[in-house]
């Protein structure tokens, strides 16, 4: 049978043609809490190939297993890359990563913020990456000082009311 229109590989391997996931270029940086979640994710994925790979003839557990190929090398590296960063290790007189920023807006409305790794930032939760816009407008800024959030939705001034380091591994 010809497989010129067939898009799986030949054989029992699933391909691994998917293009790499693209790195950033910024330093790793992340709390040790975010690296030990990211290294538990990373195992619960290899469990997962595992599974898949004994159901090699399941056209599904194919496809998502070259996708997890993809997954698992994005976090191998991310990892092998991952610079921790212990709040405790961090001066307490201006906002540095790991950093929980308490501001207000311009109408008065309070914030509160987290300033984390790439890999832990979580919008939800209110982790904030330290190359984000908002994040990196708060490192190195002190309690009093006003700060501009470039956002799509349009600038907010924030005031810096207060910030302090909790425990990495609460984040």
């Amino acid at each position: 049978m010809s497989r010129a229109f067939v898009k799986e590989p030949e054989g029992d391997q699933a391909g691994d043609d998917q293009p790499e996931r693209p790195h950033s270029t910024h330093p790793n940086y992340i709390t040790p809490g975010g690296l030990r979640k990211l290294k538990e994710k990373l195992d619960a994925m290899i469990a997962r190939r595992t599974e898949l790979e004994a159901d090699k003839d399941n056209l599904g557990a194919r496809s998502e297993l070259q996708s997890l190929h993809g997954e698992i090398r994005f976090l191998q590296r991310r990892i092998e890359v991952a610079i921790p960063v212990a709040s405790n290790q961090q001066g307490t007189d201006a906002i540095r990563f790991g950093a929980t920023v308490e501001l207000l807006d311009d109408a008065g409305a309070p914030h509160r913020f987290t300033i984390v790794g790439e890999d832990e930032a979580d919008a939800a939760r209110n982790l904030i990456s330290w190359v984000s816009p908002l994040g990196s407008a708060l490192l190195n800024r002190k309690n009093g000082e006003l700060i501009t959030w470039h956002r799509p939705a349009g600038d907010r001034e924030l005031e810096i009311t207060g910030f302090s380091y909790v425990p990495a591994e609460v984040l």
